[in-house]
């Protein structure tokens, strides 16, 4: 079996293809942070009805709280 070189990572409005480090293929979708909080430390994440609440800490740390 044939391991991709390659994953795709979600930027705004498009897909962008980057190199694999050496790792076992996952395809797993990457999306950066400074994306999802575009300058803010705290977000809101609607999942399956229920709103979780997404910070950055003073530390640079993600706590994701119900």
């Amino acid at each position: 079996m044939e391991l991709p070189t390659e994953m795709m990572v979600e930027k705004p409005d498009s897909f962008k293809h980057v190199p694999l480090q050496s790792e076992p293929a996952a395809q797993h979708r990457i999306v950066e942070s400074a994306d999802l909080f575009r300058g803010t430390n705290e977000i809101m994440i609607r999942h399956d009805g229920l709103v979780y609440r997404l910070k950055i800490t003073r530390q640079g740390k993600l706590i994701l709280n119900k």
